[in-house]
């Protein structure tokens, strides 16, 4: 189990969680979902003494994702996202930036299929294909730190929405009864909005479960 310190900032037009991870043995950190204000995420990685290694991106909306070529190209460091959400990526009217901000699209670096496992930063990190929220929605779980990074899937006491381009309430309600089912109870729940909570806290008390 690595020495992990987790930061997170809420930024942009709709109060996303960008989460930051750092590796405390080694220095390296993660950016998770950079929603917005680069500027404002590199001095944060700059007060936590980080040396950035990876972007994750747990979905393709304008909201989790503005600030990543800028961090990208900053660090030279790569993107990762869920293969399923490759169009989405490109398309900016799927990704909603077209209506609510600035066109912009772009490209990961590499895409990971449901259950791959990598490594990053010193993290061992198992990319869980989750869709509901859109098509490709996925969330990042390290099972040594007993933390998921659920994205717009699951939230404290509710789940993402699901009247989005390529979302499905159908595949919602499955990946939710999945990571209440396959994931301890004691994990750690970072969501892309609000408040953490617990697995154990959601099978208990989440309406949609």
């Amino acid at each position: 189990m690595a020495n992990s310190q987790i930061e997170w900032m809420v930024l942009g037009m709709v109060s996303t969680n960008t989460y930051l991870v750092k590796n405390q043995d080694t220095g390296e950190l993660l950016i998770i979902d950079p929603a917005d204000a680069a500027g404002r995420i590199q001095e944060k990685i700059g007060q936590m003494e980080g040396r950035p290694a990876a972007i994750l991106l747990t979905h393709g909306h304008f909201d989790h994702m503005l600030a990543a070529d800028a961090l990208r190209s900053a660090y030279d460091i790569p993107v990762y996202a869920c293969i399923q959400e490759k169009d989405l990526l490109k398309n900016a009217r799927y990704n909603l930036s077209a209506s609510w901000a600035s066109p912009h699209v772009m490209e990961a670096d590499r895409y990971l299929a449901d259950g791959e496992t990598f490594r990053e930063a010193g993290f061992e990190i198992r990319l869980l294909h989750t869709p509901g929220h859109t098509e490709g929605s996925c969330c990042y779980y390290l099972p040594e730190e007993a933390v998921l990074f659920s994205g717009d899937t699951l939230f404290a006491g509710s789940v993402g929405r699901t009247d989005f381009p390529t979302s499905s309430g159908a595949d919602m309600r499955k990946s939710l009864q999945r990571l209440l089912s396959e994931l301890p109870a004691d994990t750690r729940v970072c969501p892309g909005h609000g408040e953490e909570t617990t697995i154990a806290y959601e099978k208990r008390y989440n309406p949609f479960a």
